[in-house]
């Protein structure tokens, strides 16, 4: 039987190892920590050790140090060598030098039927049970955040859209139409559903489009691009601007772009104006190449659908039409409890919702804060903590002027039927 030799890893032996990688493996779960991370430590000079037999590598273990903690990021053993006591061997003289950098603990963290878990037992190495391996993985890497920098990109916080209260019947059908297939896309490809690329949000203004474009890239955990026309038109002319933009958009991995206020861009044209055809002909242009890539969503938002060119609602560009009117009764009352939640109050949500008939999320809000301000003067005036009541919260509905009309809901029913896309 031909005899191993264990020594410390060396520079020239970078290339062999990486080349042992690819054969060692036994599992077809991907590593937990990756093949860079591995030539990181190694050119890092961490802790690692190799086994040579007749001049040849047949085996490695790669250490990473991490103040008194260790990792063992990698056993790779030639298909020839296993089962024979070499990763054992190299385990222990891995842990020997983890030891001699500071290291009072190793771990190691690898599929339990990956090449070195046998070895890892055998080396003293205990399995710890009642863990679970948490993973997320970041949507942005380096060369995307150059880019979102560049364009005012952000990355929203998690949890923005279980934070969305009221509006249920619209949220429900937001996340079925836009989130699931984006979030399962090789479920939604096993039933033959494409993932959206390009979707409009249309009603009165008020009614929250902003804020569920926003949830949902928190939703997905992409970034969150907003183009603004009249900043793009100062910087270099509307069209260049926006091909620029999309251009730039392109590069990246993931992103959630939004336009609101879109008829600026995209209204009907008008032949007489040869700067709103370009305009318009340009973010055309930009949409289907936007189309060609997945891990995009375009949300356009406006309040007058019907203003917008024909052209651009055209199946093949827009997915979905999707409507977000005035809250109803229970996502009314929805929104009034997060609100008095927050204040720590005891009103009737049910009367509020009542009289809050025809208010939008954002007057709703506007409403709230008014009360939540007027309480917390109150209670520095008596110097009495004092509590907002129904009767508070009455009182400025009633001197609230509601942002939509019974106009603005009649023609929003009726753009509803004309233009809906669902």
């Amino acid at each position: 039987m031909a005899v191993w030799h264990v020594r410390d890893f060396a520079p020239d032996d970078l290339e062999a190892v990486v080349r042992l990688d690819s054969e060692s493996a036994t599992s077809d779960r991907p590593a937990v920590f990756r093949l860079s991370e591995v030539v990181a430590a190694l050119q890092a000079q961490h802790p690692s050790v190799v086994a040579l037999a007749d001049d040849h590598l047949v085996g490695a273990a790669v250490g990473r140090v991490d103040g008194d903690r260790a990792w063992v990021l990698r056993i790779g053993l030639h298909p020839a060598w296993r089962n024979l006591g070499l990763g054992t061997a190299l385990l222990d003289a891995l842990a020997h030098r983890l030891q001699g950098a500071g290291a009072k603990t190793v771990a190691a963290l690898l599929p339990e039927d990956e090449t070195g878990a046998t070895a890892l037992a055998n080396a003293g190495f205990r399995s710890c049970r009642g863990l679970t391996y948490f993973e997320k993985a970041q949507p942005v890497t380096a060369q995307d955040s150059a880019v979102l920098s560049s364009l005012g990109a952000l990355v929203p916080p998690s949890g923005l859209w279980e934070k969305l209260s009221g509006m249920a019947d619209e949220k429900q059908l937001i996340e079925r139409r836009l989130v699931l297939p984006l979030a399962n896309p090789e479920l939604a490809d096993q039933h033959g559903v494409e993932p959206p690329r390009c979707v409009v949000l249309f009603g009165p203004p008020g009614t929250g489009k902003s804020t569920f474009a926003m949830a949902v890239a928190s939703r997905l955990g992409w970034p969150f691009v907003e183009l603004f026309p009249s900043r793009i038109a100062l910087e270099d002319g509307l069209a260049n601007g926006l091909g620029r933009r999309f251009d730039e958009i392109a590069q990246l991995d993931h992103a959630l772009v939004f336009i609101d206020e879109v008829e600026e861009v995209a209204g009907a044209r008008n032949l007489a104006d040869p700067v709103s055809v370009g305009v318009v002909n340009e973010l055309l242009k930009s949409i289907v190449r936007f189309r060609d890539h997945d891990g995009r969503l375009l949300i356009c938002a406006t309040n007058t659908v019907a203003a917008l060119d024909p052209a651009f609602l055209r199946h093949g560009r827009f997915d979905y039409v999707l409507p977000v009117g005035p809250p109803d009764h229970e996502a009314r009352t929805a929104l009034w409890a997060s609100y008095i939640a927050k204040a720590g109050a005891h009103a009737d949500t049910g009367i509020l919702a009542e009289a809050s008939d025809g208010f939008t999320p954002a007057d709703i809000k506007q409403a709230a804060r008014t009360v939540a301000q007027t309480v917390f003067e109150r209670t520095l005036d008596s110097g009495e903590r004092a509590c907002p009541t129904t009767e508070d919260y009455l009182r400025t509905i009633r001197r609230t002027r509601p942002t939509v009309t019974n106009e603005m809901v009649m023609e929003f029913a009726d753009h509803t039927i004309r233009y809906g896309r669902v």
